[in-house]
């Protein structure tokens, strides 16, 4: 997109909204104001170059990519923020009428690292992109990160999280979601990690919000934030989930579990999918994802998901050319549209019932926004006699880990007055 094209947009959108309150009139003078200032900054706002020297910081376990890929190590940056291998259990008691024995979970869920009080930092898919956004961020020597999501996006609470440990300030620019008991646990959970909260009515006024406060934070501070795209999906985040595929591949090799015919994971803003449906091809895995979507049609659907494809693959090819030219089609593609329901955040009556069988099985808590459509679809393709003694592997992206003795939704009123709507409606 042209420099300040999404501003004259924004003006054209604002348009039509007819006369602006005091609050848009002050949106707009920031904007005019600064707006020549950010002209050259816009590049680099969008740049995921490497840098000359990345910064690396290592737990205890390398990412496996870099073992296969070792030229990666030397361009791409990482910082260790999650306990990884994750492991994985059998499941295969969640559906009595499955047609297969042979099913599992990887629990995504519990790789947020242990703190002295005793629990874990909120783990979740996020955390997997965040190792490769945040190094990235603190090889610039970046001091804010900035995100986008929804009221409860997790990706957004991942980022505040993890930007709170590597010493970063988060500033989530967010938009109005279905409310829901992880919405006020999210919100209240981002405040708690120091982030900055703000909400737009929508998705045209959250990008000019957005834009207002990346160039607010110039004014003020005297340099950008670091911009991490909604749901960490970009090339740069994607090698998390590329990463996560040869994690698999290692387990496989190690007997922790047989190779998979199938994956079950949520298709939101499809960078979960992206990464490992080129991870897996590149580690020689004939494993096929079922990607469920659980975000409006034109945000996720076949069509948009190829590019991406490319795009991730090229950027990898860009920084190790040993790396495989993979190619992808539609035929490469499965996404169970079914399970959406009415909206994102909207939970489906097949949702809940999947959040209550895990529960009451394994204990696991799932959400009705990802997690619960994602195993709904798993629990009805499992009674089908396509999926005959295959090899199923639901990888659960959610971290429903009680964090009640940290946060209170009593305390709700020390966040932004927008905010409060969440708590004093009905559930």
């Amino acid at each position: 997109m042209a420099k300040l094209q999404l501003f004259i947009l924004s003006l054209l959108l604002c348009d039509a909204r007819g006369a602006m309150s005091t609050n848009e009139k002050f949106l707009f003078s920031q904007v005019e104001s600064l707006a020549p200032k950010a002209q050259s900054s816009m590049d680099t706002f969008k740049d995921r170059s490497p840098v000359p020297m990345p910064y690396q910081k290592f737990g205890a376990q390398q990412p496996p990519l870099f073992s296969y890929y070792p030229e990666l190590k030397q361009k791409v940056s990482f910082v260790s923020l999650g306990d990884f291998f994750t492991p994985i259990e059998k499941i295969d008691q969640l559906c009595p009428e499955s047609q297969t024995p042979y099913v599992y979970m990887k629990r995504d869920d519990i790789n947020g690292p242990l703190q002295a009080n005793g629990l874990r930092v909120v783990g979740g898919n996020k955390v997997r992109k965040l190792e490769f956004l945040l190094g990235d961020a603190l090889a610039r020597h970046a001091t804010a990160v900035m995100t986008f999501g929804c009221a409860g996006s997790n990706h957004a609470l991942a980022t505040a999280a993890y930007a709170n440990l590597v010493g970063l300030q988060a500033i989530s620019i967010l938009r109005p979601q279905a409310n829901s008991p992880i919405v006020r646990r999210n919100l209240l959970l981002q405040h708690y990690y120091g982030a900055q909260l703000h909400e737009y009515p929508n998705q045209e006024w959250r990008c000019l919000g957005g834009f207002c406060a990346f160039l607010r934070h110039k004014q003020i501070y005297g340099e950008y934030p670091y911009f991490i795209p909604t749901g960490g999906t970009c090339p740069l985040g994607e090698l998390g989930f590329i990463n996560a595929a040869f994690e698999l591949k290692e387990q496989i090799e190690q007997g922790v579990m047989p190779e998979p015919d199938y994956i079950y994971i949520p298709l939101g803003s499809m960078g979960t999918t992206v990464g490992l449906m080129i991870g897996l091809k590149a580690a020689g895995l004939k494993t096929h994802v079922v990607a469920v979507r659980v975000d409006d049609y034109e945000d996720a659907n076949e069509q948009s998901l190829l590019p991406l494809l490319r795009d991730a693959t090229a950027y990898v090819r860009s920084l190790d050319s040993s790396f495989p030219d993979l190619k992808f089609g539609l035929e490469d593609i499965t996404i169970a549209h079914d399970f959406f329901g009415q909206g994102y955040g909207i939970a489906t009556p097949q949702a809940r019932q999947a959040i209550s069988v895990m529960h009451e099985n394994y204990g696991i808590a799932l959400d009705g926004t990802y997690s619960g459509k994602t195993v709904a679809a798993l629990l009805y393709d499992l009674q089908k006699p396509a999926i005959k003694n295959k090899i199923v592997l639901y990888w659960n992206t959610f971290c429903g880990l009680d964090y009640s003795s940290i946060v209170s939704e009593s305390t709700y009123k020390q966040l932004p007055h927008c905010f409060y709507k969440y708590f004093e409606a009905d559930l």
